[in-house]
């Protein structure tokens, strides 16, 4: 979309003469600026597309409120999910108006929040070779726990990486597939009616995979406060189930299981809704180290790295109590004098 000063980019470097477009996330940016840059829009079409949009926030912001005498304890988790402040950054209404995007029909807000059924949703996702992931399998659960969709997808488009190690799933296993995303879709617009909640942990994920937008939902690393919590980060599925109902989920770099995945974070709803579990909770923080021929490469501490350069390196999980004696010892020569990663917005370097 672009308006009478160009795309956003363009109308940063035009609005702003001291930042430009070098600070360009929308969420670090003003009201006014945001609200500036819409008024350089005049096209109808354009005047359309945002009206949908600011539809779709009131639509939002009006879940958000506890409407009722007696907020239901499933509803108070959709409002936790819609009040957590990641919640604007990974729910973006903007995307569900992109093609191939289906939006489920909520109806009105005051009848749909009254509904207290419940579908968790997992996805297996694939990279293709046009650098898009594309999903591979899904698995629904209702609150009973009870099995309501477990099917293989066809991406119908080429596959770059079917990251076995990660999905367990290969070529093979999609052959003679015929189930498509839109077949998928169409189920979930059926089970998703009169206001349904979908569940998930970092649900964002497999709604932009699924190109789902659906209103009510409840994000499992949403929905608890810890004690150490940031608002950068939140845990794993596997380290909350671990703090909250006793269990792994699988062991480090196990391969996913789309219906175990599924069924834990539907428990971790039942467990919140049951016990509460209030208090801020101490969930454990495994941190990330890269080898390279057996050596230390690079530490990754609480946060995404990229590596710039090409190297070819294994990712280790170190729990928190291992993780500080790593700062003790020198990286080894046999790592290459440079590591380079990015952190966010921050370039770190590792020089031996």
């Amino acid at each position: 979309m672009k308006g009478a000063k160009g795309g956003w980019k363009e109308f940063l470097d035009f609005h702003d003469k001291r930042f430009g477009s070098s600070l360009s996330d929308p969420a670090k940016r003003s009201i006014d600026t945001l609200i500036a840059f819409l008024t350089t829009f005049t096209k109808e079409e354009d005047l359309e597309f945002i009206a949908k949009i600011t539809k779709d926030r009131e639509r939002i912001e009006e879940l958000a409120k506890n409407s009722s005498d007696v907020e239901s304890p499933q509803q108070r988790l959709v409002r936790l999910t819609i009040e957590h402040p990641l919640y604007g950054k990974y729910y973006d209404p903007i995307t569900s108006f992109n093609e191939e995007w289906v939006v489920t029909k909520l109806g009105k807000v005051s009848k749909a929040i009254k509904s207290t059924a419940m579908i968790a949703v997992d996805c297996e996702m694939v990279l293709c070779e046009d650098g898009t992931e594309a999903v591979v399998k899904v698995c629904l659960v209702d609150h009973h726990l009870v099995v309501k969709l477990d099917k293989l997808v066809n991406p119908n488009k080429a596959v770059a990486d079917y990251r076995t190690e990660i999905t367990g799933i290969s070529a093979k296993d999609l052959e003679g597939v015929t189930s498509s995303l839109v077949d998928i879709q169409k189920s979930l617009k059926k089970l998703l009616s009169h206001g349904t909640i979908l569940v998930g942990h970092s649900l964002h994920n497999d709604l932009q995979a699924l190109k789902l937008n659906h209103a009510r939902v409840i994000d499992t690393s949403f929905i608890f406060k810890y004690l150490d919590e940031t608002t950068h980060s939140t845990p794993s599925l596997n380290n909350l189930c671990k703090s909250m109902l006793g269990y792994e989920v699988r062991r480090d770099d196990a391969r996913h299981n789309c219906r175990d995945d599924v069924v834990a974070a539907m428990k971790l709803v039942l467990a919140k809704i049951e016990h509460g579990f209030d208090d801020p909770i101490a969930v454990e923080r495994k941190h990330v180290c890269w080898k390279l021929n057996d050596s230390l490469a690079f530490i990754f501490f609480g946060k995404k790295f990229g590596l710039i350069n090409s190297l070819h390196l294994q990712k280790l999980y170190v729990p928190e109590t291992d993780f500080r004696k790593l700062f003790l010892r020198r990286i080894p020569i046999g790592v290459p004098s440079r590591v380079s990663c990015i952190c966010y917005d921050t370039a770190i370097s590792a020089d031996t």
